[in-house]
């Protein structure tokens, strides 16, 4: 009688302790075994430092630990009015994410890793996290002023200085795109859409005669391109674009790649061919993605032959008007041409300042992929991917050691390469016509 008792009395403890220790093993879970490299995570994916054979380390099991450390840091990242900052240009030696000002495009770098690894507002460990990012982002645009340029009064951070003074909106509006697309439970719709639209607005009326963003930066071409995407996101989401003012933005990033001898101009991207080169390949998924399957159709049914060559001729033989044939025979070409020049060694090694913008130009490359369908994006995923689990650090961040050097945007950056995955059916809506 005595032991049943005390069995009763001792149950609850019991419960307790158990629980206390299944939360613990839960929260830390098990432990990465994959030995970081040393060495910055841009300049192993541009080819600095080797990474051969790393591919071998892409597996579900690494990807997953990974993804799991990097959104922890990031948590522990976010300051007390709910923003992300990467710091400012002049102090790029503070790595310390609590040391920094929060600022809208790093705060939307990193919403949009937490939404690809498949967080919500109401589910997921990180689920706080990402609401207490979207109302600062909110927040932030709601008290801009309709006269001023910019959706925030904070200036001179490393993103602005190195892609473009117009970068927020750009980034914001991707964020907020994404969000509106999940239609997630717990979202005040109007109000994100407000935003939206305060975003997009500075977007166009950011984007010059040529079609590319005013107020560039060291890679101000990564800017125009990034807001290109930007442009197409909304879209998707019922927002209303200028198609003059996205078609602006297409025609300058395909200019910046000469798809007949292959040549590039990098007068906007610091010099660098990739930073170009991967925004004409983003710039042209869209139309490649049509004119595939409408190639693809018609050799189908027998209207042309299977070894046609794609051209502007043969797009007109299958019902495409002679304006609408030659761009999209560029635009096909510029497409095809550029994604294999944007994953050259040649093109990716022996920068000398590595840093996010080259990561960026990498995200971009592989998101048009998968924009244009294109299953090349599978073997793009496995290289990638491989490099970034080796050279995570030991605390779950990842940091560049050049121009943006901010953990937090490297990290967030990472994590969206590494989850690019869940977010194919999003990036194939945006190819469609």
């Amino acid at each position: 009688m005595m032991r049943t008792k005390l069995q009763l009395l001792l149950a609850p403890a019991i419960v307790l302790i158990s629980g206390v220790l299944y939360t613990t093993l839960m929260a830390s879970g098990p432990k990465r075994t994959l030995q970081p490299e040393k060495g910055c995570v841009f300049m192993t994916v541009m080819g600095e430092q080797s990474s051969e054979g790393f591919i071998r380390y892409k597996s579900d099991e690494n990807i997953q630990f990974a993804v799991r450390d990097g959104l922890q840091w990031l948590s522990k990242a976010q300051l007390p009015n709910g923003g992300y900052g990467a710091g400012s240009h002049s102090a790029q030696h503070i790595k310390d994410p609590q040391a920094v000002k929060a600022d809208p495009a790093t705060t939307a770098m990193v919403g949009m890793a937490l939404l690809r690894s498949g967080t919500t507002l109401k589910k997921g460990t990180h689920a706080q996290n990402l609401k207490k990012a979207l109302d600062y982002l909110l927040e932030t645009i709601e008290s801009t002023e309709n006269d001023e340029p910019y959706i925030t009064q904070v200036r001179n951070t490393q993103i602005q200085s190195k892609l473009g003074a117009n970068i927020e909106a750009v980034l914001a509006a991707q964020f907020l795109s994404s969000i509106l697309d999940r239609d997630l439970v717990g979202i005040d719709k109007k109000r994100i859409v407000r935003c939206l639209d305060i975003c997009i607005a500075r977007i166009q009326e950011g984007t010059d005669e040529h079609g590319k963003q005013r107020g560039a930066g060291w890679a101000g071409v990564l800017q125009s391109g990034m807001a290109n995407s930007a442009l197409e996101a909304a879209q998707v989401v019922g927002v209303e674009v200028s198609e003059e003012v996205l078609e602006r933005s297409r025609k300058y990033q395909k200019e910046n790649y000469n798809e007949e001898d292959g040549s590039v101009k990098t007068d906007d991207g610091a010099g660098i061919i990739l930073y170009s080169v991967s925004g004409s390949v983003r710039a042209s998924a869209k139309e490649a993605r049509k004119v595939k399957a409408d190639i693809r159709k018609a050799k189908a049914e027998g209207k042309i032959a299977s070894n046609a060559e794609v051209n502007a001729q043969t797009l007109e033989e299958i019902g495409y008007a002679a304006g609408d044939a030659q761009k999209y025979g560029t635009a096909y070409k510029v497409y095809e041409s550029a994604k294999e020049t944007a994953q050259k060694d040649e093109v990716l090694n022996g920068f000398g300042n590595n840093g996010g913008e080259e990561f960026l130009s990498y995200l971009q490359t592989g998101e048009s992929l998968l924009v244009s369908k294109d299953e090349d994006w599978k073997d793009w995923y496995d290289n990638m991917s491989g490099r970034i689990l080796k050279i995570q650090n030991e605390d779950g961040s990842w940091n560049g050691h050049h121009c943006i050097t901010s953990p937090v945007f490297c990290t967030a950056t990472s994590l969206l390469l590494l989850t690019v995955e869940e977010d194919i059916a999003f990036l194939q809506k945006m190819g469609k016509e």
